[in-house]
């Protein structure tokens, strides 16, 4: 992942007058606005956020999650299992299961396709981790990636297919628009004749509240290209995605 002093710099230069007083997340919020940018839960805002400002933000949110303990009548000054619980679980969501909100994308480094491949290829399976839009619940799954190559595709590394889909899916989400993003992405990079991904995951919200079902798993599919238009193809890279799940 890109470090910190990596950050675009895309705010006036009298940002630090803006700035102060006011909570970081309002800074942060006033730019996306005025550049006309939607900041929802799984989208990335890296590119608003200056240097040093993420420490400021960690700060701000470990106030507000102080705040959350005192209203759920938790004491955080005797109890020595939660005197440092707000701060923690500010860097945990800051820098860890919300990360990718707030970092820019990870480098890839693309190679031409020299050798004209144009077998399928497939990936996986990759673990995913992210989190539930909803209730802020784990997901936690397996992804498969199959690509189809054309002479004119860029290939990019093994390792690359999971650092992209880490960088996608440690945001608030829903399953279904994670792996969109994941194939866009992916798409976008590479510009294959097909592009197909796999996604079955356990989600937390069913088997730690609600329902409490611990059996229930979601699998979803978003197939481009020649995995949507040719059967075959399709059938073909589902019955080997199916073979080495089991």
């Amino acid at each position: 992942m890109n470090s910190l002093t990596e950050f675009p710099v895309t705010a006036s230069p009298d940002d630090d007058v803006q700035a102060a007083g006011r909570p970081m997340s309002a800074v942060i919020r006033a730019r996306i606005q005025a550049a006309n940018r939607r900041f929802h839960a799984n989208d990335n805002i890296a590119e608003f956020i200056q240097p040093g400002e993420l420490e400021a933000l960690l700060d701000e949110v470990q106030g507000k999650l102080a705040g959350v303990l005192d209203s759920l009548v938790i004491d955080t000054v005797s109890d020595h299992n939660t005197q440092d619980t707000a701060r923690r679980v500010a860097k945990m969501y800051l820098q860890e299961v919300f990360r990718g909100r707030y970092v820019p994308q990870p480098p890839v480094t693309q190679f031409p396709n020299v050798e004209h491949l144009n077998e399928l290829m497939i990936v996986g399976p990759i673990t995913v981790r992210s989190a539930c839009s909803h209730h802020l619940c784990p997901i936690i799954g397996k992804l498969w990636i199959g690509v189809m190559p054309n002479e004119h595709s860029a290939l990019i590394g093994l390792s690359k297919y999971a650092r992209l889909a880490e960088w996608i899916m440690s945001r608030p989400q829903i399953q279904e628009e994670a792996v969109t993003q994941v194939a866009d992405l992916l798409n976008d990079k590479m510009q294959p004749d097909g592009l197909a991904v796999i996604m079955e995951a356990d989600h937390f919200c069913m088997g730690w509240r609600g329902v409490k079902d611990m059996d229930s798993k979601m699998i979803n599919s978003v197939m481009r290209g020649s995995f949507l238009k040719d059967p075959n193809l399709r059938r073909e890279f589902l019955s080997l995605v199916t073979h080495r799940k089991g």
